[in-house]
């Protein structure tokens, strides 16, 4: 990554048992800039991106996750696609770090989409791996919920759930293509690739139903989460036929 001023790096160890912090503490001793090591037990990703967050100093907080290498421009593009429009929230392009790897948990859209507030925020335009928020909207919504995302029972989620919040607390966002991280998931047994689809579907399933619970988005999220559930029946059902 090539740092701009006043960049601060944070790393979560949420609940690692091995020697990732003294790894941690190796690395950020190396480092010219300020690097925080937080520690947070409770495990999940949301309890993570918690933690960190809410230790940042910086006005804009940039998340990607353990996984994922940012691409070198990464913190001047995200801090370019602020600067240029009064969003609230941005989200950016991942590719795949390995080609061999399935494509899957990959943005590669190549065009901007505006999201006005208060808008249907569609599950996957936008991914944890690779978003942004300026710290006034987070200390305006609160937390990710604690109850979605990696290591809990609903498994995803919390990123697109806190994105619906935002937007529906007023503030708009959007989607750029040049802000880009590589994923590199490693998952290439189709017996991996449908159960990380499962854990979408179900994590899906509680987003939207957080939508529908909430006044303020029910009206907005009615018809393309029937739209959704149309489709997932239909794809279920064709499967059925083949098989």
């Amino acid at each position: 990554l090539r740092y701009r001023d006043r960049t601060q790096l944070l790393f979560v160890d949420n609940g690692s048992t091995d020697n990732t912090p003294a790894l941690l503490r190796q690395f950020a001793a190396s480092q010219p800039i300020d690097v925080k090591i937080i520690d947070q037990p409770r495990p999940g990703l949301s309890a993570a991106r918690n933690a960190g967050w809410r230790a940042a100093t910086g006005d804009i907080v940039l998340f990607t996750d353990d996984d994922c290498y940012p691409a070198s421009d990464l913190i001047e593009t995200v801090a370019a696609c602020f600067h240029n429009a009064p969003i609230g929230y941005l989200g950016g392009r991942i590719l795949l770090y390995d080609q061999e790897d399935y494509p899957v948990t990959i943005q590669p859209l190549e065009r901007r989409v505006d999201i006005a507030p208060r808008s249907f925020v569609r599950a996957g335009l936008i991914h944890g791996a690779n978003f942004a928020f300026r710290r006034a909207v987070l200390e305006a919504i609160g937390d990710f919920d604690e109850k979605l995302g990696a290591g809990t029972a609903l498994q995803c989620g919390e990123d697109v759930d806190i994105l619906r919040r935002a937007s529906f607390a007023g503030f708009s966002g959007a989607y750029d293509p040049a802000p880009l991280v590589f994923h590199h998931h490693r998952r290439r047994n189709p017996a991996d690739i449908s159960k990380l689809k499962a854990g979408y579907d179900l994590g899906r399933g509680a987003y939207y139903v957080k939508a529908l619970l909430d006044a303020r988005s029910r009206s907005t999220y009615m018809k393309p989460v029937l739209q959704s559930v149309r489709g997932y029946i239909n794809e279920r059902n064709f499967a059925a036929l083949r098989r």
